[in-house]
């Protein structure tokens, strides 16, 4: 176990500790047409709840699964029997892509002891480790929130912080939506991305479904020109990968990050955000 992660071991030698919390965190891009939790249903790790991202998210909004009130948060994490003192250990199928998303998530609202599984579902599978179908459903738990407003923004502080030299707004989407050169995959949203943003798509963060080394993915944001000491705002397109991105600079060494949980759902769509290409 490491600060961040757990290994596929580790975990199997825990499934059954009544203070261990397994939660499946899968969520797909609507372009890729799959059911995450219909995928849950049909097999899953044993005893693993399943995390909707887009449930567990505020209603009163149309931006996509936006952070909901630490009171929701803990109703509905509650319901699901989970605690802020418990071990959370995360996975997602696809390796490493929405399981970041939900561990942000809940360090934000209060949890402390919150890990990853190393490789996700795709290496718990490769080692033929158990899998179960259906739903799981554990016992109703008091999750007490303590909202860490430092580690998210909204759009005014970055609308702000955009002109601050000492702030490194960095932005998760793939080089080509970066670059105003491909369309987003939500329609009705500009192209471009958030002016003085410094880009480092997702899919250079990792390999074989696993986070690079410490050391490689400090040479990638040192060979950014991305200052890991000063302030950070990550940014991606809806707030999922911008949690993976946030990761990847925490491992690198970076202690002053914070996600832009709008993204460019919102910063493309509104007509008063500059853009540039």
């Amino acid at each position: 176990m490491s600060e961040w992660f757990v290994s596929t071991a580790w975990l199997a030698e825990h499934l059954k500790s009544p203070d261990v919390a397994i939660v499946d965190a899968s969520w797909y891009l609507p372009t890729a047409k799959r059911d995450a939790h219909a995928e849950y249903l049909v097999g899953h790790i044993p005893g693993a709840v399943f995390f909707d991202i887009d449930a567990i998210a505020d209603r009163t909004t149309d931006l996509p699964h936006m952070l909901p009130t630490p009171a929701d948060f803990a109703h509905m994490v509650g319901a699901l029997g989970i605690s802020e003192q418990m071990t959370i250990v995360i996975y997602d199928e696809a390796g490493l892509f929405s399981a970041p998303r939900v561990r942000w998530t809940f360090l934000a609202m209060g949890a402390r002891n919150v890990k990853i599984l190393a490789g996700g579902g795709a290496r718990w599978r490769a080692e033929r480790r158990p899998i179960e179908a259906g739903s799981v459903s554990r016992a109703p738990a008091h999750f007490k929130a303590h909202f860490d407003r430092t580690a998210v923004v909204d759009f005014a502080t970055v609308d702000h912080v955009r002109r601050d030299t000492e702030t490194t707004i960095v932005d998760a989407r793939p080089a080509d939506r970066f670059a105003g050169k491909a369309p987003e995959p939500r329609p009705g949203l500009k192209s471009g991305h958030i002016p003085g943003a410094f880009s480092v798509p997702s899919s250079e963060l990792t390999r074989d479904g696993e986070l690079k080394p410490a050391r490689e993915l400090q040479k990638l944001f040192a060979d950014r020109n991305i200052d890991i000491a000063g302030p950070l705002i990550t940014t991606c397109g809806s707030g999922i990968t911008a949690a993976a991105l946030a990761l990847a600079l925490e491992v690198a060494g970076a202690t002053h990050v914070a996600v832009y949980d709008g993204a460019w759902a919102e910063w493309g769509s509104r007509p008063d955000a500059e853009i540039e290409t």
